[in-house]
Parts: structure tokens; sequence; C-alpha cells
């Protein structure tokens, strides 16, 4: 049983994170209307929309550093109104942002020391060796500094930081925004992988038939609104899925 399994094992299939009609907004403008969604314990969820849709406002909110001006987050049966960022992440959500945002002048191994600043110090090493055994590009550029690595592998090292904090729901901001195609398949392979070692997962992704394929369940935002939900299987088999966000094929 890995460090991450023992962190995020699924008690249940209760929801771990409920949003229930949340509205955000930017001045007078609503980038969020009424959104609800659920996800459960030890499922992936993905989130899917055109840019613009409110997607990485949605994973904003949740993580913290945008309030909503009406509606309500619930995570682990706890309302989240008031934590700080910090204290979210010490609650047990991390978050993977947009564009990665790793310090690039720090080593690889001192950006996923970062990610563990709210465990205890003696978790430092399994949560290293973890990381490592995910991503062994990273143990191979342990001493490497950050901002020298390929885009592919800050990405890695972005979801390896993430996961030093032993969250039991990581938040993923377009984890292929501007990989190649292999690197791609190698960081989907990796949350194959954690996911089946029971941490949940709320994903949103730009390449829809990857998201599809890896999520059990989805939600599809338009103009700031949930227009569709269900199965990935469903919204693979959904005419208006395929057309609008794969291609029109199968």
């Amino acid at each position: 049983m890995s460090e991450f399994e023992r962190a995020a094992r699924p008690t249940g299939p209760e929801a771990l994170l409920a949003v229930n009609d949340v509205t955000v907004k930017y001045g007078a403008i609503a980038a969020l209307r009424g959104v609800s969604l659920r996800v459960r314990r030890g499922e992936i969820v993905s989130l899917l929309g055109a840019n613009g849709a409110g997607k990485s406002t949605l994973m904003r909110t949740i993580s913290g550093l945008l309030k909503p001006a009406a509606g309500s987050l619930v995570y682990d049966g706890r309302p989240l109104a008031g934590l700080s960022a910090d204290r979210i992440v010490c609650s047990g959500i991390s978050q993977v942002p947009e564009g990665r945002r790793v310090f690039p002048t720090l080593s690889v191994r001192e950006n996923l020391m970062l990610g563990a600043y709210t465990r205890p110090a003696g978790e430092m090493r399994g949560g290293l060796e973890a990381a490592y055994a995910l991503f062994p590009r990273l143990k191979e550029r342990a001493g490497q500094l950050a901002g020298t690595l390929s885009g592919g592998e800050q990405q890695m090292l972005a979801i390896g930081r993430a996961l030093m904090a032993r969250p039991r729901l990581l938040l993923l901001d377009e984890p292929s925004l501007g990989l190649a195609p292999i690197i791609v398949r190698d960081i989907f392979q990796a949350l194959r992988r954690i996911a089946r070692d029971g941490l949940t997962i709320l994903l949103v992704e730009q390449n829809a038939r990857m998201a599809l394929r890896l999520a059990d369940r989805a939600y599809i935002l338009e103009h700031g609104e949930v227009v569709l939900e269900g199965t990935a299987r469903e919204l693979l088999d959904s005419d208006l899925v395929r057309a609008s966000y794969l291609g029109g094929g199968h």
C-alpha cells in the first residue's frame, strides 16, 4: 500500500465534495451561475467546457482563492465558507493549477518539500519516495532547478508537489495543456494509478476524449452554468458532446 493510498482510501460512496448553487462574480459579471455538482469519495469527475466557461473559476473557488457571492461548498460534511486557502489545504484539498506554477529557482526536491508544509516532518521521506515512484523522472532530476525542466516534467512536479500534502481530494486544472501527446499519456497513466489507490479527483481538461476515458462521471459547463451531466460513458455516447467536444467522431 502506497503513501498516497493510505492517505486517500475511500470510506464510502457519499459525496466528499458538494457544490450547491454557487454563484461567483467578478465585479458585476457572474462567472458562475448557480452551479451544483457532486464528487463522491474515490471517483474521478471531469469538468468540461470551452474557454471562459467558468471551469478554472470553480476550481479557484473550491480552493478558497475566490469567494462565492451565493451558494455553498461542503467538503467531507463541513462547510468551506470562511476557511482560508491554507486551511483548505490542511483539510485535505490540493490543487494543481493551470500553468503548473513551480518555483523555478528551487530544485525539484525543494519544490516537492514545499508541498508538504502542512504535514508532520516525519512524513517528508515517505512523501518524496511516493512522488519519485509515481514519476521516476523527478528522482532523476531531484537536484535540478525546476525552471530548467521541460513542460511535461514541470507538470509531473506540480502533481507530485500537490500529492506531498497527502490530499483526499485532488483538483487538476488542465494537466495536458501545451504538452506533447506522449507526455500526456504518461501523466494520465499516473492519474489512473493514483485513482486506483483511492484518491478522489476533480479534473478540468481540454482534451475531452481523454478526460472522459479517465473519469467516472462528468459535468459540462457553458457560460457559467452546468448544462449537462452524466456518467463518462453517457457523455462519450452523447451526440451533443461528440459534436461540440469530440470532433464529431467516436
